[in-house]
C-alpha cells in the first residue's frame, strides 16, 4: 500500500509524532514507566497506555460509523495509568499495531467523510467531524504528550528525546 499526497502526508507526520514519543520511553524498565517524576500524576507508562489507547479508539470511532455511540466512561480510571498487568514492552507492541492498522485504514478513508462523535457528560448532544479533523486530533494527542513525557523523562533520568535524536544522527557531545 502506497499513500500519496495528503494521506501521505498526514501518515508521514504521525509517524514522526510517533517516534519523538518513543524516544521517551526507550530503555525504561516497567518500573520506571510508573514512576512520577513531576508534580504531575502523569508517567511515562500511562502516557503510554493513553497514546495507544487514544488513537485505537478514535480509529474505532471512525471504522464504526455509530450515531448512536456514548463515550465510555470507565475508561476514565485507567485512561493515563500503566495497569499492574500492562507492561512497557506489550504497550510498545499495541502502539506498533495500531500504527500499522492506521496507516491500513488511512487508505481507503474518504478524509472528507463526517464522522459521528460519541456522545459525553460533556458534550451531550451528537456532533460530527471529519476524519481529517480526527486524524489531526490523534496527531495533537501523540504531539502534546510526546511534550509532556520528554519532560518526565528528563527528569527520571536525564533523558532527552532531542539528544536522543542527535545521538542517532550521529552528533556527540563533550
Amino acid at each position: 500500500m502506497t499513500l500519496t499526497g495528503e494521506k501521505a502526508d498526514i501518515a508521514r507526520m504521525l509517524a514522526d509524532q510517533r517516534k519523538n514519543f518513543l524516544y521517551t520511553v526507550k530503555g525504561i524498565t516497567d518500573e520506571q514507566a510508573r514512576e512520577r517524576t513531576t508534580v504531575s500524576e502523569l508517567t511515562l507508562g500511562g502516557l503510554l497506555n493513553h497514546v495507544v489507547s487514544n488513537e485505537r479508539s478514535w480509529m474505532k470511532i471512525i471504522a464504526d460509523m455509530d450515531e448512536h455511540s456514548e463515550f465510555d466512561m470507565s475508561r476514565m480510571g485507567t485512561e493515563y495509568v500503566l495497569g499492574p498487568d500492562q507492561t512497557v514492552a506489550g504497550l510498545l507492541a499495541e502502539f506498533e499495531q495500531v500504527a500499522a492498522d492506521t496507516e491500513t485504514a488511512l487508505a481507503s478513508l474518504n478524509l472528507d467523510e463526517q464522522i459521528p462523535l460519541p456522545t459525553a457528560p460533556w458534550a451531550p448532544e451528537r456532533t460530527w467531524q471529519s476524519a481529517r479533523f480526527t486524524l489531526l486530533h490523534i496527531l495533537r494527542e501523540i504531539a502534546q504528550h510526546a511534550g509532556h513525557a520528554d519532560i518526565i523523562r528528563e527528569s527520571l533520568d536525564g533523558g532527552s528525546t532531542t539528544m536522543s535524536m542527535a545521538a542517532e544522527a550521529g552528533m556527540t557531545f563533550d
